[in-house]
């Protein structure tokens, strides 16, 4: 039976960059990115004594980010920490989703369904409309990701980490991934079972080739969609996860022949070696579908 999948009717967002939450200048350089969802990070990327600094920024930066056409987010503290002062600025700015830090179980998303649901009502916000997006940075995440989708109808995507999950892991971080390679495989499986969408790990190294090269190979294991923490990495990311000209072609040539095929009453269809059956038509009609 196929699994039920949360983003059906839903534009696909293919770039989620994280940025700090009060760095005005990099505020500026996230709305000139092109990146599908900017992400206010009022965790790592804030400095405690600079996070009633971001807070106060939340509503004005929503409102210049949806301004450049962006889907808009705040990365909020641990609810042990400064997690529910970071809800009582964010929730009432209306934003798209609230992301979860280290997200490691099932009770920590119904906790936090309960936290953002009573923001809500204090804001006269209709219940529901935040989402959750998990950011799975520990191996236990990694592990639990689908009972964490089945926590809150609030949880659509789940993000993979990078570099908590190495430490976590005790492995050492490269260029290449290697370290995050079974965890990467092991995601895009757990999500699609929960029928949630799977976000790649960051490329938290330099070069914007590198993390087009590593986009690609997320692509192939089945990632749509990629983080990133630099501005100047959205548009190759994006130019590595779009289906180019030449795989858009040859998917249209699947689709075609084995409706041919079919009209003629045959099961299958051979389109440049490979026999297109019913599993391999429908993946090239969602090829084609992607926006």
């Amino acid at each position: 039976m196929e699994q039920p999948n949360r983003q059906d009717g839903r534009r696909l967002l293919r770039t989620w960059l994280f940025g700090p939450g009060a760095d005005a200048a990099a505020h500026e350089a996230m709305s000139a990115s092109g990146a599908d969802v900017l992400v206010q990070d009022l965790e790592d990327f804030t400095p405690p004594s600079r996070r009633e600094e971001a807070r106060c920024m939340v509503a004005a930066l929503f409102a210049r980010w949806r301004a450049a056409g962006a889907r808009v987010g705040t990365r909020i503290n641990s609810l042990r920490e400064d997690g529910p002062l970071d809800l009582t600025y964010v929730v009432p700015a209306k934003p798209d989703f609230v992301a979860y830090p280290k997200a490691s179980t099932a009770a920590e998303m119904r906790e936090l369904d309960r936290a953002i649901t009573a923001a809500e009502q204090r804001a006269a916000l209709a219940p529901g409309d935040i989402g959750i997006l998990p950011v799975c940075e520990t191996t236990l995440g990694v592990v639990n990701v689908r009972e964490i989708a089945a926590a809150s109808p609030r949880i659509r995507y789940a993000i993979l980490g990078a570099e908590d999950l190495t430490a976590d892991l005790m492995a050492e971080r490269s260029r290449e991934a290697v370290e995050l390679d079974y965890a990467r495989r092991r995601f895009v499986l757990e999500c699609r079972a929960a029928g949630i969408e799977p976000i790649d790990a960051p490329f938290t190294f330099s070069d914007a080739e590198g993390a087009a090269q590593e986009a690609r190979y997320a692509r192939r294991l089945g990632y749509r969609a990629k983080s990133l923490v630099r501005p100047d990495h959205a548009a190759a990311i994006l130019a590595a996860l779009v289906p180019s000209a030449a795989q858009r072609a040859q998917a249209q040539r699947m689709v075609d022949a084995f409706d041919a095929a079919r009209a003629r009453g045959e099961e299958r269809a051979l389109v440049d070696g490979l026999w297109v059956e019913v599993p391999t038509y429908l993946n090239a009609k969602r090829l084609l579908a992607q926006s």
